[in-house]
């Protein structure tokens, strides 16, 4: 679950299915969490400034937004990196990420990649990361 704020900004190498999606499971508890923190301290009122979309929320929920972006800032980059690895594992390049730029289209194709078992024993971006031997090399 940890791994990849191990390897912060290691784009290099593999990453197993397990490592990617515990990963994400753990992204979004940190957003349940904040959820229910900024419900919990006043969240939403129902008297809304049009003017200002944060009017709605008191000062702590403000701080909470605040301290909740600057968080998932900084997991940014070692979210880039655990899915390049993980396409790295499916013997794809990274630039494949660039799918997720096309609306709807490529985030289905992006999750068919990361659904996908791994390329069997080493390929051109490291050795398998279950250590399994590929059938031509046996």
């Amino acid at each position: 679950m940890f791994q990849p704020l191990r390897k912060y900004a290691d784009f290099t190498g593999r990453a197993r299915r397990m490592e990617f999606w515990l990963f994400w499971l753990f992204l979004i508890g940190i957003q349940i969490v904040f959820s229910i923190l900024i419900g919990m301290v006043g969240g939403p009122t129902a008297v809304a400034d049009p003017t200002d979309p944060f009017a709605v929320l008191n000062g702590p929920a403000k701080a909470l937004y605040g301290v909740f972006g600057l968080v998932m800032l900084g997991l940014l980059i070692p979210s880039l990196a655990v899915a390049m690895r993980r396409l790295h594992d499916t013997n794809r390049t990274g630039w494949w990420l660039a799918l997720g730029l096309i609306p709807f289209l490529g985030a289905l194709v992006l999750l068919i990649f990361y659904v996908l078992d791994g390329t069997p024993g080493p390929n051109k971006y490291g050795p398998d990361p279950k250590g399994r031997v590929s059938a031509a090399a046996a």
